[in-house]
């Protein structure tokens, strides 16, 4: 995989604000999908289909512990990409990205 698909996969990842959430709770700590669902204010359908995106990214991974799956960062490194991003100060500039405007975006 190159470097630009990477962060294709890395940016499709964080464009959804309930995927960004859900990686920063499991940058957190591990967890099991009903209890993220209930910590996000989301469905477990909606859940699931979030997770079913982190794992086809490659930036989670399912552990299965008996009849339940726990999901964590598929390795260290994602933990530190998240660090670095969080440490990130942008200069916004609205009239430029009109996205930057949207609720939860900016």
């Amino acid at each position: 995989m190159t470097h630009g698909q990477v962060l294709a996969r890395f940016g499709h990842a964080l464009s959804d604000a309930t995927r960004a959430r859900l990686l920063l709770a499991l940058r957190e700590s591990p967890g099991y999908p009903a209890e993220l669902a209930d910590l996000l204010g989301v469905t477990r359908q909606n859940m699931s289909n979030h997770l079913a995106c982190l794992r086809g990214c490659g930036l989670v991974v399912a552990v299965p512990e008996g009849r339940r799956t726990r999901y964590e960062l598929a390795g260290p490194q994602i933990r530190q990409a998240l660090d670095s991003l969080l440490g990130l100060v942008l200069a916004v500039d609205p009239a430029a990205c009109p996205d930057a405007a949207i609720k939860g975006c900016c």
